[in-house]
């Protein structure tokens, strides 16, 4: 990196993976504004660049392998380029990472507060830096973090770091650490900043929020004292576990407007031997208990998860057991995924991968065509109601159309009409598609 600035130095950031990664890239440019950082958008203006990576699956992996090869050619042009790998892939590899001619600098989801240090080391010895110690007490709870969408709808802000479950599959707990909940005044501290400055939606992040916890504060009493803060903000979450989400959280839910109604439940599986294979810690049965509660104290609560076919061992029965549990909730939304074995899990170590991949993409295939089907039922089921959405911004098929969000996390496309970003406005569904509410506003 030139040493002889004649402007600030500048970086870029790219982020992959889960909502997380996105609030960290934030508290991570937090961090190198102070020391004199300005976020730049391309790599031919940048003199470092940070991917901030994950590890929670292979192809994420490999996708951040070629982003690599193609900054080694980067650097080809630009000798001083700093290329920096960050987040849950730097954690998971550590020095591996270092092996790559384009990596000059690793550091893990705890070690970002050791950035400017690690750059300086960089300028000063032209050597390769690298911290990826985890922590038990890091949440950035006294950083404010620069948004990278300024002027944007929805701010993310995370109330917790780590995870304590465990599950056999997982390589999160190896990647970010134990558990650990922030100071609930410090997320009210950031929720008021956000507000302030226009956003119309804060997203409340955890790898577990149920499990949030700090003094006597609990994850519903947040929830509430969040949402108390301004009425015409909306106020989301992710991610429940379904061991831990209590009746004091679908309460308080119910209780405020602006709370959304969306929960999104991973299951996984619908087998029971597949939960304990897991170390889901839930059975089949629980979940389908959490989801009769959600229902009966919220109707209107969209419920959407998360699976994953071809887990080690999977029989067809235990899939089978997984579609007609699909068939029993009526999910409005899924994310769906194969398995795909990670290093140093639990399941690695002491299961064998032994679903033949054509068999996990059958699967897949199976799973994915059925949640189709409910999600044109769920979208099929609201045509002719009105909802009040919150615009985001224009549609991606259309310059002439808006897209906005119901409180249900349904996408809603509608005319413009003078409308615009971070407006409530009112629609009537005319019309559907397995992921999109067709709308006309409601004047």
């Amino acid at each position: 990196m030139n040493n002889n600035y004649t402007i600030a130095p500048r970086v870029l950031i790219e982020t992959y993976g889960c909502q997380m990664n996105v609030n960290d890239s934030e508290v991570v440019l937090a961090i190198l504004s102070k020391s004199g950082y300005v976020l730049c958008k391309e790599v031919s203006l940048a003199d470092l660049v940070l991917i901030n990576t994950c590890a929670i699956r292979d192809n994420a992996e490999q996708r951040i392998l070629g982003r690599l090869d193609f900054f080694r050619l980067e650097k080809k042009k630009h000798p001083s380029l700093v290329v920096g790998v960050i987040g849950c892939m730097a954690e998971r590899l550590k020095e591996k990472l270092l092996e790559h001619p384009a990596v000059d600098l690793v550091a893990g989801p705890d070690a970002y507060r050791d950035l400017p240090r690690l750059l300086e080391s960089i300028r000063a010895t032209g050597s390769k830096q690298i911290n990826t110690l985890l922590s038990h007490e890091e949440t950035y709870g006294d950083i404010s973090p620069v948004r990278m969408d300024a002027g944007g709808v929805s701010a993310y802000i995370s109330i917790m770091r780590g995870c304590n479950n465990v599950c056999s599959y997982c390589v999160v707990p190896y990647t970010r650490g134990a558990e650990r909940s922030r100071d609930c005044e410090s997320i009210l501290r950031e929720a008021r900043e956000v507000i302030d400055a226009g956003y119309k939606e804060i997203i409340l992040l955890g790898q577990n929020v149920d499990s949030y916890k700090f003094g006597d504060v609990s994850f519903a009493k947040l929830l509430e004292m969040v949402a108390r803060l301004s009425p015409s903000v909306r106020v989301r979450f992710a991610t429940s576990h379904p061991k831990d989400m209590k009746d004091e959280v679908l309460l308080t839910m119910a209780a405020y407007p602006n709370i959304c109604k969306h929960i999104h439940l991973p299951v996984q599986s619908g087998s029971n031997a597949m939960l304990e294979k897991m170390r889901r810690r839930h059975t089949r049965e629980w979940y389908l208990d959490r989801v009769a509660r959600i229902r009966e104290i919220m109707p209107d609560c969209a419920i959407t998860t998360d699976v994953i076919t071809g887990f080690c061992g999977e029989t067809e029965t235990d899939f089978e057991d997984t579609l007609d549990l699909f068939r029993q909730v009526k999910f409005d939304a899924a994310f769906m995924f194969q398995y795909s074995e990670r290093p140093g899990t639990l399941a690695q170590r002491h299961y064998p991968d032994d679903v033949p991949p054509e068999v996990k993409t059958a699967r897949l295939e199976q799973v994915i065509a059925l949640q189709g089907e409910l999600s044109l039922e769920s979208n099929r089921r609201d045509v002719g109601k009105t909802f009040e959405v919150l615009v985001e911004g224009f549609s991606k098929k259309s310059a002439s159309d808006l897209m906005g969000r119901t409180s249900q996390n349904k996408a809603c496309v509608f005319p413009a009409a003078g409308h615009k970003t971070g407006e409530y406005v009112t629609v009537l569904v005319k019309d559907c598609t397995p992921a999109t509410l067709l709308c006309e506003v409601v004047e």
